[in-house]
């Protein structure tokens, strides 16, 4: 028993000890980017989620980012895009690239004077000298109001005051999310970091955030042997340093060591005085010495934000600028005399250079002994932060050091220099030295420089091109420039082979002195513009004894847009062997209208002995902005084995890509398309350019299309004229199914050279839209088979004393306030003004379609009509034969109220004839009546009572495209078509796997839960109207149906279901309304099984009995009737005495359907649900007119 108290106080001693190390392990610091705690509950919510030092404001909690706005009209707010595509802020977020992720973004704001929103991190304990902060930011001037110069900043804040701006973006307004790196350095206490935005007006959500990523904030850990190695400095507080970042005036270990003992260094920070540098200069315009507090604020974009040696405002360091007249474009300044150096005791100086803005033409260091020579240059603008250099001088008489600024005439920016360090080995002197001779000047250009390298030789000798970064010129690989700001840079090999004495040009990554762990970048000057064939052709090897050798990619700086997306990017290794492993590359860079600079991006995991990141061979192929590749198609284009006059766009978000298989030509051929579905794309548009067309007669622009999926977006024609502007000419929204459609165009007569567009939208996120067989003739377009009247009339006319107008809500405010097709203000539509002062009562305005063609078999016309106002005039729709007299199809003169409307008729005419829509006057005031989607169907008319199998569309029941009520779409299509979402075994009509039905697939898209409407066409009130339709619901709980019965916006729930079964079950449903209404099928998308429908009908006035409970009319107070041609009448009344023969047997078919017996556990008639299968998991709203009915 002792034994065992023992063991038990010395397991209770451990336990205490364990918890009393664990608490001293949590002692240390909060929010310095290391986990003092084994559950990192020391770094929660500080700016970063513990696990990657990240943030992409998916939880609520925002990472601890609060908004500290002084003025609440103008602020930062966790937001999502929202289920409507807005006309403002970002399509989606960057983080999940779907509408469902969140971001932080600025509210709207229209104030007296500029407003300014603040969003700030917790209090950050310190950081390192690498550290750095990625994010993702969007900047778009949606309203056209201005950005001002201070629509987006970043600072850092500490405590006792002390601030610095650290971020400044220099790029334009774009409607896409870019990256950028604040690089915040070493701050040695407490801070926080705030992004501002300052704006007198702006709409909402133009401003925005995400995904924020914290790298290399961390302190030097300690190693795991405690001891540094030989080229290494052990710092007091633990960890290492190397060598080399011994005094360089940065505070490396975070505690100074390697900053002490620097006494035989000459070290200048500037923040007294200049020390023994001159500022003396032969030009006139001059380096001072200032800090960022001697700047104002209304010059957010003049100077660095902090110098480099106290990283704050205040802090001093040299600068030159562009003055407010520039008449010289170089500023230099020199060190004093220093003592002639050797090989083996060469001066070395470290220094820190902040190259910003356009103004930055670059950096020179220059030695002035007896002649003026360069030892070291940087030339551009390398962003927002100082970059540390090193400098070695090997010189064997006195000298100075020269520093040389190059200042472009542009809009903002500058040079500065800090924190100069000077090795024991420079030492001052005092000889004299002889006047220095000045380098001759350069030789002038033989072209203006918007021709030099703009991949067309300009001069005799090609000098314009010859330094351009194409290896085809002698000294083209000497175009290329470093401008790494971290420890890898690239490097140019122009040296002899040891092992074949052959010199092998190729641009390699080594070493380079800068701080940030950041990619090595190499670029060229600025390039083209550049032409539609524009490619970029080079050989990589990526060799090494690690696999995992690095990455290499390809990034282009636009001189407008700024640094855009990668272009191509490879990670691992290709081979051992350097000689062997070079792989050929060939780059599409596509035509781009601004100049801008290639740029090769590197990184290597270790730069051992045996690692190496090499490029060479780069050659620029077709390039040059007027090449237009030979083409016997044109426009006209299968895309079997090239785009033929079609070019990706490059300013767009994403490309079209070619995919193989299931196209509209050969089957089995090729097509283009942008998987919507694809996790990989960010931003709105993937657009699709022709060649520049001068033609100014009319054409017609032919070809197939696919809007495929539950959330697939929309597919528009647009032309693009000669100043840029561009409009809509056909477009098309929602679900279409997996299968072919055919596309017809108008491109009206132009005046100039214009370029049409094919743009693919990324308003959904689970689809495939794609295109084939485009052909381009030159004739008008027949009358197409659906006219939605998006951005043209197809064709149609107007005649009469009043005119149809071709019109949107957002333009006229008149009229209906959304179209049908697209259920958007901005959507089109066709209006007749029937207000008295416009149509007098009595008089007529006529819509005239292009001539239809005849022929034998019937056809249903299906159109959408909207009345406004009391009184608003008689609609009619007429078939007028080319000979012969008019045919009346449908006619009302109701007012029916704030929405769109069905209207159909089958038409039977074997002779050309045209379609007329006519508005007759009624003396009403303000009234108007609009017309949209009119669609002609190569089969006749669903009947009241007509089940509708799918096979032939879906029968005037329609996919609403309003976000206010649905976000996904119910997916027409078959077993046989499908090839890339999960659907029943078969259809319930057919029962095979080419018979079609509606469905709402489980994907890999987030999107669970959400909804897709189906709507009926609007039906009159009922005493009794049978409801039938078949379900597939194979996973139980997963997904869910229900059945509305709406009227205006009051919805009334008929049936829930949550499991039909794994076959298809069929239900009945008896609807009793005294109000006109619709049958709404609302499905919401499951996670892991499949919602599908067949087979659904209803009988208007006649319940689930068969009962009569109605008078039989119309859905509405429409005359719609067959219109039957007056030619080979004995035929044709043959045919109609067989067709009436058919459809009496049909009925009496399903009168004597026999009614399955009721089930004692459902709580509701098997008129429901047929009973021959298993229960189905159905609730029943406890108020149902039907049910009730049937239940008593």
């Amino acid at each position: 028993m002792k034994g065992e108290c023992i063991q038990l106080l010395a397991l209770l001693l451990i336990v205490q000890q364990a918890v009393a190390l664990e608490s001293r392990a949590c002692a240390g610091p909060r929010c310095d980017f290391v986990c003092d705690c084994t559950d990192c509950s020391d770094e929660q919510d500080c700016g970063y989620r513990v696990n990657d030092f990240a943030c992409d404001f998916e939880d609520a909690g925002a990472c601890g980012w609060t908004d500290k706005s002084i003025d609440a009209s103008y602020k930062w707010e966790r937001r999502q895009r929202g289920d409507h595509l807005p006309n403002s802020g970002p399509s989606s977020d960057y983080t999940v690239g779907t509408s469902a992720g969140w971001f932080m973004a600025v509210t709207a704001v229209k104030a007296n004077s500029p407003s300014t929103a603040v969003l700030m991190s917790p209090v950050i304990n310190q950081s390192a000298h690498t550290c750095r902060l990625r994010l993702r930011y969007f900047i778009w001037d949606s309203g056209y109001t201005g950005l001002g110069d201070s629509f987006l900043w970043a600072s850092v804040w500490q405590p006792d005051g002390q601030h610095a701006l650290m971020w400044r973006p220099e790029n334009t307004s774009v409607r896409a999310w870019r990256e950028a790196t604040i690089f915040l350095g070493r701050i040695a206490g407490p801070f926080y970091i705030q992004l501002h935005s300052q704006r007198q007006e702006g709409r909402s959500g133009d401003i925005a955030i995400d995904q924020l990523e914290f790298l290399d904030c961390a302190l030097p850990v300690p190693s795991v042997s405690g001891v540094c190695g030989e080229d290494h400095l052990q710092c007091k507080r633990g960890g290492c340093v190397e060598r080399h970042a011994v005094c360089d005036g940065t505070d490396d270990c975070g505690d100074g060591t390697d900053e002490q003992n620097c006494e035989q260094y000459m070290s200048c920070d500037f923040e007294a005085d200049l020390c023994s540098w001159h500022l003396a200069s032969l030009s006139s315009l001059k380096w001072t010495r200032t800090n960022q507090l001697n700047f104002t604020t209304s010059e957010p974009l003049r100077g660095p934000g902090r110098d480099h040696s106290t990283n704050s405002a205040s802090g001093h360091f040299l600068y030159v600028t562009k003055p407010a007249v520039l008449t010289s474009d170089w500023a230099s300044f020199q060190s004093p005399r220093l003592a002639p150096t050797n090989s083996t005791h060469p001066c070395r100086m470290v220094m820190y250079s902040h190259q910003f803005g356009g103004v930055s033409g670059g950096l020179s260091v220059l030695v002035a002994e007896r002649e003026i020579y360069p030892v070291w240059q940087r030339g551009g603008s390398l962003g927002d932060l100082w970059v540390k250099a090193e400098v070695e001088f090997v010189v064997n008489s006195t000298f100075q050091i020269l520093f040389v600024a190059a200042i472009r005439d542009q809009a903002y920016g500058g040079i500065a220099v800090d924190d100069l360090t000077l090795s024991p080995e420079c030492r001052l002197s005092n000889d004299s030295m002889p006047t220095p001779s000045f380098p001759k000047p350069p030789s002038h250009p033989c072209a203006e420089a918007s021709k030099i390298c703009d991949f067309q030789k300009d001069c005799t000798d090609g000098e314009d091109e010859s330094q351009c970064g194409d290896f085809s010129y002698e000294q083209g690989s000497t175009g290329w420039t470093d401008v790494s700001i971290g420890s890898q840079g690239w490097k140019l090999n122009q040296e002899p082979s040891n092992a074949t004495g052959n010199t092998e040009v190729f641009l390699y990554v080594t070493d380079a002195p800068g701080q940030q762990l950041t990619e090595a970048q190499t670029r060229t000057p600025l390039l083209g513009p550049s032409g539609p064939s524009c490619t970029l052709q080079f050989s990589y090897s990526l060799t090494g004894s690690n696999p995992h050798t690095g990455e290499l990619s390809v990034v282009v700086v636009d001189s407008v847009l700024g640094t855009l997306p990668r272009l191509w990017e490879f990670s691992g290794w290709t081979g051992q062997n350097t000689s062997t492993s070079w792989v050929k590359e060939e780059l599409y860079i596509g035509a781009r209208d601004h100049r801008f600079q290639l740029e090769f991006r590197a990184r290597a995991q270790e730069l051992a002995p045996d690692t190496r990141i090499a490029v060479k061979d780069v050659y620029y192929v077709n390039c040059h902005q007027w090449y237009i590749p030979s083409t016997s198609e044109g426009l006209s284009c299968n895309f079997e084995t090239d785009l033929c006059g079609w070019y990706q766009d490059q300013t767009d978000n994403y490309d079209w890509s070619v995919k193989d298989g299931n196209d509209h030509t050969i089957g089995n051929g090729r097509s283009l398309v942008v998987d919507m579905w694809s996790t990989t794309l960010r931003g709105l548009s993937g657009r699709l350019l022709s060649l520049r067309q001068n033609s100014v007669t009319e054409h017609c622009l032919l070809f197939f299309y696919k809007l495929y999926g539950p959330q697939t977006g929309a597919l528009s024609v647009k032309i693009r004229h000669a100043d840029g502007a561009e409009e809509v000419l056909w477009t098309r929204v929602g679900a279409h199914g997996n299968i072919w459609q055919e596309g017809h165009c108008p491109v009206p007569q132009q005046l100039t050279s214009y370029q049409l567009v094919f743009e693919a939208v990324r308003s959904g996120f689970d689809g495939q839209v794609a295109i084939d067989d485009v052909a381009f003739v030159e004739r008008s377009c027949s009358l197409p088979t659906m006219c939605s009247f998006e951005g043209h009339k197809c064709g149609y006319s107007s005649s009469s004393a009043a005119f149809w107008i071709l019109q949107n809500w957002d333009s006229s405010r008149k009229g209906p306030m959304t179209d049908h097709s697209l259920e958007t203000q901005m959507g089109y539509y066709m209006l007749a003004h029937s207000s008295v002062e416009v149509l007098p009562q009595g008089s007529v305005m006529t819509l005239t379609s292009p001539v239809r063609h005849g022929v034998a078999s019937s056809q249903c016309l299906y159109f959408w009509y909207h009345t406004g106002g009391d009184n608003p005039g008689t609609l009619s729709v007429y078939m007028k034969p080319v000979k012969g007299e008019e045919t009346t199809l449908f006619s009302s003169s109701l007012s029916q109220g704030n929405v769109w409307r069905l209207g159909m008729s089958n038409i039977s005419c074997n002779e050309d004839w045209q379609l007329q829509f006519e508005v007759t006057g009624a003396g009403g005031i303000g009234t108007y009546i609009a017309i949209d989607d009119i669609i002609f169907s190569s089969h006749s008319c669903p009947s009241t009572g007509h089940i509708c199998d799918l096979e032939r569309g879906l029968c005037g029941w329609t996919n609403t495209q309003s976000p206010e009520r649905d976000r996904l779409d119910w997916e027409l299509s078959s077993l046989l078509s499908e090839t890339h979402y999960p659907t029943p075994p078969h259809d319930h009509t057919l029962a095979n796997e080419r018979g079609h039905f509606l469905f709402l697939p489980h994907t890999l898209r987030d999107t669970a839960g959400q909804n897709a409407w189906l709507l009926s066409p609007h039906l009159p009130p009922t005493k009794g109207t049978c409801l039938r339709f078949w379900v597939y619901q194979s996973v139980a709980g997963d997904s869910r149906l229900v059945v509305w019965r709406l009227s205006g916006v009051n919805k009334h729930e008929l049936l829930s279901l949550t499991h039909a079964g794994e076959t298809w079950r069929s239900f009945r449903v008896n609807i009793t309304s005294d109000k006109e209404y619709q049958i709404v099928f609302e499905g919401f998308k499951g996670a892991k099984g499949v919602l599908a429908l067949d087979d659904f009908g209803y009988t208007v006035g006649v319940n689930c009995d068969g009962g009569q409970t109605d008078q039989t009319t119309s859905p509405s107070s429409n005359k719609t009737g067959a219109v039957v041609a007056a030619v080979i009448l004995t035929i044709l009344l043959v045919v109609a005495v067989c067709g009436l023969l058919v459809f009496y047997l049909k009925r009496q078919a399903i009168a004597q359907e026999p009614s399955p017996t009721p089930t004692s556990n459902t709580g509701f008639t098997n008129e429901l649900y047929d009973s021959n299968h298993t229960e189905a998991h159905v609730s029943v709203p406890t108020i149902s007119e039907g049910l009730q009915d049937e239940v008593s």
